[in-house]
C-alpha cells in the first residue's frame, strides 16, 4: 500500500475553530457577576492604595495585616475575574470554577472584614487610614455579598428543580415494579 493512501478519500482535517482576540470573552459574566467582580476588584485596589499611603503608624501589626490582606484579595479577585474571561474556564470547567469562587469568595470576604476591624482598632485616626478601613469594608462587603447572591441563586435553583411530588408515597405508580409478580 502506498503511504495514506486508504484514508485519503474518505478523511478530512479538522477545522480549527476561531480564536478570540487575546483568548478574553464576557460570556460567562453574565447578569449580575460582572460588576461584582468588577467592584471587588476596584475597591480592593482602592484599599491597597489608601493603606500605601500612610505615612506613619502608631500600631503598625493591624496596617501589615490589613495589607497583606488587601493586597492578597485584589490579586486574587484579578485572578478569578482572568480565570472567567478566558479560555481556562473551558479547561477547568464550570462547576470546578464556581466551586473555587465560591470558597474563595468567603475565604477573602471573612479576612478582609477581620483586617479591616483590626485596622480599624489599631488606627492612629489618620485620614487616610480611615479611607483604607472604609474602602476595606466596602470591599469585604462586596466579596460577602456576592456569596449572598451565589447562595440565593443556588436555593432557588432547588427549589425549582423539585418534584411536585416531594413525598414517597408507597402507592404511587411511580413506585410500583414493572413487571407485577404472582
Amino acid at each position: 500500500m502506498e503511504n495514506g493512501g486508504v484514508y485519503n478519500a474518505t478523511t478530512e482535517p479538522q477545522a480549527k475553530p476561531a480564536r478570540r482576540p487575546f483568548g478574553c470573552t464576557l460570556r460567562h459574566l453574565w447578569g449580575w457577576r460582572l460588576p461584582a467582580k468588577a467592584l471587588q476588584a476596584i475597591l480592593s485596589l482602592l484599599a491597597v492604595i489608601c493603606e500605601e499611603i500612610v505615612e506613619d503608624c502608631i500600631k503598625c501589626g493591624g496596617l501589615y495585616f490589613f495589607e497583606f490582606t488587601s493586597c492578597s484579595a485584589f490579586l486574587l479577585s484579578l485572578l478569578i475575574l482572568c480565570v472567567y474571561c478566558t479560555d481556562a474556564y473551558e479547561t477547568f470547567g464550570e462547576d470546578k470554577v464556581r466551586r473555587v469562587n465560591f470558597w474563595a469568595m468567603i475565604a477573602i470576604g471573612a479576612l478582609f472584614l477581620l483586617a479591616s476591624i483590626v485596622l480599624a482598632a489599631t488606627s492612629s485616626g489618620s485620614a487616610v487610614e480611615k479611607a483604607a478601613c472604609v474602602f476595606g469594608f466596602l470591599a469585604s462587603g462586596a466579596f460577602l455579598a456576592e456569596i449572598a447572591i451565589e447562595y440565593f441563586h443556588r436555593w432557588k435553583q432547588n427549589i425549582d428543580g423539585r418534584s411536585e411530588n416531594p413525598v414517597n408515597t408507597p402507592n404511587a405508580t411511580e413506585n410500583q415494579p414493572l413487571n407485577k409478580q404472582s
